[in-house]
């Protein structure tokens, strides 16, 4: 729906104000960028005029050659042509010059690395990939957002799901968005490719059920209040009371506290490695004397003790479809399917 010159004036006036806010942002770059969201949000179209600099200079107090810099910047980039004493004007709605791409992640690991190289693999060397890491963290979260909004063209992010991470990420043109990993679903014009967790986690348990009533006991260890899915473990104890499995959940593993007989899960890697270390040391045989099942799948659970049973979506998957959505930028709403690859360790 085609909005008034009132209105493209305020929307443009509110983008370049809250670009404004954030730290590290020149008032240059935030009236180019705020100029790109507008046209990406499609507040400003084609043949639209944009304010003057007598205009922006009254309601944002910016020196004039600062708006006339900004003028010249977006000419150049393609999107604004100066009309000889009639002002200036969106001549086109291409906003993506060169492309730079921010990648906004949990934290590193193996199979986080198959997302990112299957990313950089599907798009041309001259675009940009930096990556960031919020560990889970709200403050780091949104210290780095506030460093990187308004610097990139698309924005890739693994988000913290709470209102906060909900209501920062809501304030980037949908078409320069994309969510990944998590699930959240930001409204209707907003792209995602995301994994499922619980319904998935519990078909995986159904599956593994014949071999998993052999054991006495199956321990999960789970970390409350880390970026560890909550689904996941309300899908276990589901599990365990549907199929009056004897099971219980601890907060983590220490050496020296596996014991023949049973099943023991965890989604931490490097948890995974110390307890395949102590079964190494004890001599035991994985899927016989006990058994091990992990969760997000990569190469070296592939050969690692003969292979550990892993359920995971494919990361390889969300990588390239997230490179699709950069090149494209046509809306997407993908669920990536979770997989067992039962490898004979449970």
């Amino acid at each position: 729906m085609k909005i008034s010159k009132e209105e493209q004036f305020k929307a443009l006036i509110d983008r370049i104000k809250r670009l404004e806010a954030l730290n590290g942002l020149s008032k240059h770059e935030c009236i180019v960028q705020g100029v790109l969201d507008a046209i990406d949000a499609n507040e400003l179209e084609v043949h639209a005029s944009l304010p003057s600099v007598n205009n922006l200079i009254q309601y944002l107090g910016y020196a004039r050659e600062t708006f006339a810099k900004a003028y010249r910047d977006l000419i150049a980039h393609g999107v604004v042509e100066s009309k000889n004493r009639k002002g200036y004007f969106v001549v086109s709605n291409n906003t993506q010059m060169k492309q730079k791409v921010a990648v906004l992640l949990y934290a590193y690991d193996t199979f986080q690395d198959t997302l990112v190289n299957e990313l950089r693999t599907n798009l041309p060397e001259e675009v940009t990939v930096d990556l960031f890491f919020h560990h889970n963290n709200m403050e780091t979260f949104e210290d780095i957002f506030n460093r990187i909004q308004g610097r990139y063209t698309v924005y890739i992010v693994a988000p913290i799901e709470n209102k906060d991470s909900e209501m920062l990420l809501r304030s980037i043109p949908a078409s320069k968005l994309l969510i990944i990993d998590r699930l959240m679903d930001l409204g209707d014009d907003y792209s995602y490719v995301s994994q499922e967790f619980e319904a998935a986690t519990y078909a995986v348990f159904q599956e593994l059920y014949p071999k998993i009533k052999k054991y006495k006991e199956v321990i999960f260890y789970f970390r409350e209040n880390t970026a560890e899915p909550n689904e996941i473990k309300n899908a276990f104890l589901r599990f365990l009371k549907d199929y009056k499995v004897k099971g219980r959940i601890e907060k983590q593993y220490h050496v020296g506290d596996l014991k023949k007989g049973k099943l023991y899960f965890t989604i931490h890697n490097p948890e995974l490695y110390q307890m395949l270390k102590e079964v190494l040391q004890k001599g035991w045989t994985l899927g016989q004397d006990l058994g091990i099942l992990s969760h997000n799948d990569d190469v070296i659970k592939e050969i690692i003790s003969g292979g550990i049973t892993t359920f995971s979506t494919s990361f390889a998957r969300i990588g390239s479809e997230a490179a699709k959505f950069v090149l494209e930028r046509t809306l997407i709403k993908e669920v990536v399917p979770t997989t067992l690859a039962d490898r004979g360790s449970v």
